[in-house]
């Protein structure tokens, strides 16, 4: 359901801009309020279901996101969507670090594992799909409130089935770090905000410099909190294993580049292609196809090759993909411009979904499984909140040059009612707006691509993999990852 959320979000996110009045660039707060909470509370998340119990947690964190939903379907401004999306976060943050824990937990390492993880990306990449296409059937057939409205069924149904299917979970000891959740997540609110801000006001804005500000000094208290909490959670000695730390940096990479590119093609077909809701839908689920089949094809020859081929290649095609997406232009069609370079860059984030899950969590005890899962998770969330703020950034800045190279021609050839309805949104209209938009799309795939690159470079030359870790993996002999 949480990855069902994001997707069938997004195919909305164009009817949400018109509908609540969002700027294209406060627009992305639709996607980052959310996952900054989701990734900034994750590991709270995961502590949360080891001391408390972790079906009780899943279960509480399920029914504040059904709520979230709810409230946020019935907003009537745009604050009252983000303060929805925000909660919406909290309740993910609760639940999903405590669903990958329970696998972690339950199966023991090796191919029972590894099936379990090929189920759980396999399971991720068709609630992706549903999402997609629900998304475009709710918004076009009834509204873009629906696909907020129709978590609340499915939460109801997870609360009343969970209790038959799964057994709690053994409760530890333990304590919260609220303190370092607190400053972790407004850290990084800090740093997004900045480049939110940044790509409207400019570099030099005070609110800019100060958001960047905020960003350090709270990101330093929250390393300063992690080094002398008794029971942090952030772990440090997590980062200890140099190939659990080079996961960690592939993750935020591909995960920076994989958002913005899905939150930038969602509006490159709808506004620029004019596709509809249900069209953009399924122009995405090939995506999904494939990311289905690289998770299946690493899943099935892990055990045999290791990890890092998988990274390799995978962040290859994905760097590959992004780069080719850089071209895209207002002359582009779907096939030609879209369709082959989302295929490549999610067949190799398919490749990668299992063998970062699995290399990640590989050798942990149990009673950190909830850390290190929810420190995984986060750092795909915060990465994606970071990656599509810091592609807001170029994306504003490449559109507001476009628009000045546009306006000559717009002023000689428009007429008085779209000159009038310039004056009131201060958006070109078609074609102009169309070589606007595209323009500051194909920028904005540059530092994504340079993200992708930075994830092959870790996997080169940071991931080592040992004939123990070789067996581990396999099932046969020897300790995990670590």
């Amino acid at each position: 359901m949480v990855v069902l959320d994001a997707t069938i979000v997004n195919i909305a996110l164009p009817h949400i801009q018109n509908a609540l009045e969002f700027s294209t660039t406060d627009l992305t707060w639709v996607v980052s309020s959310y996952t900054l909470t989701f990734g900034g509370l994750l590991l709270l998340g995961g502590r949360a279901g080891d001391i408390l119990g972790r079906r009780r947690v899943f279960m509480t964190g399920i029914l504040l996101f059904t709520l979230a939903s709810l409230l946020g379907g019935l907003a009537q401004e745009p604050w009252q969507l983000l303060a929805a999306r925000v909660l919406q976060g909290v309740g993910g943050a609760i639940a999903s670090p405590t669903a990958l824990a329970l696998v972690t937990t339950t199966f023991p390492e090796g191919p029972q594992r590894n099936r379990a993880f090929g189920v759980f990306a396999a399971v991720s990449a068709g609630g992706g799909a549903v999402g997609l296409l629900a998304g475009g059937m709710l918004t076009e057939w009834l509204d873009w409130r629906w696909v907020l409205f129709v978590n609340v069924p499915i939460g109801l149904l997870i609360a009343v089935l969970a209790p038959l299917y799964i057994s709690e979970s053994e409760r530890h000891t333990g304590r919260f770090d609220v303190a370092g959740a607190v400053t972790s997540t407004a850290g990084m609110a800090s740093l997004v905000y900045g480049f939110i801000r940044a790509a409207d006001e400019g570099w030099r804005n005070t609110l800019t410099i100060g958001s960047f500000a905020a960003a350090a000094v709270l990101l330093a208290a929250f390393a300063l909190i992690e080094s002398r909490a008794r029971e942090p959670i952030t772990p440090l000695r997590m980062f200890a294993d140099r190939n659990r730390s080079g996961t960690y940096v592939i993750m935020l990479s591909l995960a920076a580049a994989m958002f913005g590119m899905f939150f930038y093609i969602v509006l490159f077909v709808q506004n620029v292609l004019g596709y509809s809701p249900i069209e953009a839908g399924l122009a995405f689920l090939p995506v999904t196809v494939v990311i289905a089949l690289g998770a299946g094809v690493s899943q099935r020859f892990l055990p045999l090759f290791g990890p890092k081929p998988f990274m390799l290649v995978g962040t290859t095609l994905a760097a590959l993909g992004l780069a080719w997406q850089s071209l895209v232009s207002s002359d582009s069609s779907y096939a030609g411009g879209v369709l082959g370079p989302m295929l490549i860059f999610g067949f190799g984030m398919g490749l990668n979904f299992v063998t970062l899950t699995l290399t990640a969590v590989s050798g942990v005890a149990q009673h950190e499984a909830g850390a290190a899962s929810g420190l995984l998770n986060a750092t795909q969330q915060v990465g994606g909140s970071v990656g599509l703020a810091l592609l807001t950034t170029v994306f504003g800045t490449a559109s507001r040059d476009e628009a000045e190279k546009q306006m000559p021609a717009f002023l000689a050839e428009a007429t008085p009612q779209q000159q009038a309805e310039f004056a009131q949104t201060h958006q070109l209209p078609a074609p102009w707006g169309h070589e606007v938009l595209a323009q500051g799309i194909s920028a904005a795939f540059i530092p994504a691509a340079a993200m992708a690159v930075l994830a092959l470079v870790t996997a080169g030359l940071v991931i080592r993999v040992r004939k123990s870790d070789l067996e581990a993996l396999s099932g046969t002999a020897g300790p995990g990852m670590g």
